[in-house]
Parts: C-alpha cells; structure tokens; sequence
C-alpha cells in the first residue's frame, strides 16, 4: 500500500538493468499507483532467478512470474496483502520454491528474514537486506549487486510516485526518518519501488522523502498550535490538498506523525 498519486520524487531511470525484469500487477488504484511492481532479477547467463513481491492473487499475473521460472526463492519487501497475498499460491507454480520476509506469517519454507545486514545470493547476484521500518514495522530493501551494477528494491519505503504511507500503529515515524537516512547513503544507485517506475537514484529520492516529511511535521505543528486537536482535524488542514476519499490513509500518517511530536490523542 504506497500513496496518492503525485509527481515523481526524483529522476526516473533511462532504462533497467538487463538483469532486471518488471511485471506490473493488474491492481491499479490511489493505493497502489499502476499497480504493484513484481521485479524479476536473474544474472546474465544464470539459470535460477530471483522474485521480489510477488503482489495480488491474481492468476494471470502469477503465471506471467512463473514464465520467468526456475525461482531460486522469493522476497517480500514488506506484509501488505497488495505485495504478499500472491504468494502461496506463486510457490506451489514454482514447485515449492521458498518465500522469505522479515514476518513468519508471510515466510514459507525458510527462515525468516531477522538480521540486519544480512546478505546472501544466488548465481552472479549478492543481496544485501537493508532494515528499513517506518512504512510498516516488518518493512526492508534490497541492495542487490551484478558486477558493477547495482540497485535498490524499495517495497513502499520510496515510491516511485508520490509519498507513501506511514501505516500506524504499525509503522512508526521514527523508525522511517532514521530508514530514510540510511537509504539517503546509496546516491547515484536506481531504485526500483514497490509502485510506480524506477528512479535513476535512490539517495535523492530518499533526501526528497525526508525534505518532504519534515515540511509535514512542521504543518503538523502549525495545526496543533492553531487548536486542532484530533488527527482528522489535522488531516483537514494539513492534507487539504488531497482527495477526501484518502483522508483515512492520511490519518495514519498524522497519527504517526502526532505521535512522533509527543502530542496525546484521543
């Protein structure tokens, strides 16, 4: 689950990596942008690729990921249904192949993704996970190098378009200032987001998250000082310019955000 539809947060990438493959999944919408990004990577020449989201239980879409099989494993960059519910059923078309996330309930057949820093690979791919909770508290990116290549897979942390959600109680603003900063680090390397297209560099769009977020806290203030008193009516002033239809994902955010400033709440 990413944002509302805005501009782009940095300078889209000319092209992707020729290991890199993107199937867009058919679900569309305010939440989700084009729909979610399934990335694909397998190095030149290897045999075994690797999955990143594999997004909705979409029949269609699934078959179009095990067209790219064998499957070494799959990763989830985050629990969202919109990245994971398709899971299960991807597995069973990749003939068992396993599915790591940071959460159990979305891991099957391996152990779960729980030490920051981690890395491993498979066939010409070294992959790095990068602990980036904010967005939610199981969120991580991949750092994922090909000879002298490498990229950033962003899950919702960095959107391609428009600013994500941070969805509280179980994202934490805290924690997604401090992924931000680590993300802000990997200047000049692509990032390929859970929606929406791939951005030429993944430190500039995190420095554009964190310029963004910090503007958000101070309007948060402004409205508290000025007497708003619950998150729906700080939403109604500081997210005026957002479709009202979207106000509940913004509440999430100001909750987060009162919560980051100390503010009680009803």
């Amino acid at each position: 689950m990413g944002g509302h539809v805005t501009g782009a947060v940095g300078a889209l990438a000319d092209e992707l990596p020729a290991w890199v493959t993107l199937l867009r999944a058919p679900n569309p919408g305010p939440m989700t942008l084009d729909g979610t990004n399934t990335w694909v990577l397998r190095a030149l020449g290897a045999e075994h690729a690797v999955v990143v989201d594999p997004g909705p239980a979409d029949e269609a879409h699934l078959a179009a990921i095990a067209a790219h099989g064998p499957v070494g494993f799959v990763l989830i960059t985050h629990g969202h249904p919109d990245h994971t519910e398709g899971a299960p059923r991807l597995s069973e078309l990749l003939g068992g192949a396993h599915v790591l996330a940071v959460d159990p309930a979305h891991t099957i057949g391996g152990e779960p993704l729980n030490e920051p820093g981690e890395h491993f690979g498979i066939e010409g791919l070294e992959i790095h996970l990068l602990d980036t909770p904010g967005h939610t508290a199981d969120s991580v990116c991949f750092l994922v190098e090909h000879g002298d290549e490498r990229v950033v897979l962003t899950g919702d942390t960095i959107l391609g378009r428009g600013t994500t959600v941070v969805a509280h109680p179980d994202g934490h603003l805290g924690d997604y200032l401090s992924s931000l900063e680590l993300l802000s680090t990997y200047t000049g390397i692509p990032a390929l987001p859970g929606h929406g297209p791939a951005l030429a560099d993944c430190g500039a769009a995190a420095d554009y998250y964190l310029a963004h977020r910090r503007a958000r806290l101070d309007q948060v203030r402004a409205a508290v000082a000025a007497g708003a008193t619950t998150a729906p009516e700080v939403v109604a002033v500081v997210y005026a310019d957002v479709d009202r239809s979207l106000w509940w994902a913004a509440e999430w955010s100001v909750r987060a955000q009162l919560e980051h400033l100390g503010v009680e709440q009803p």
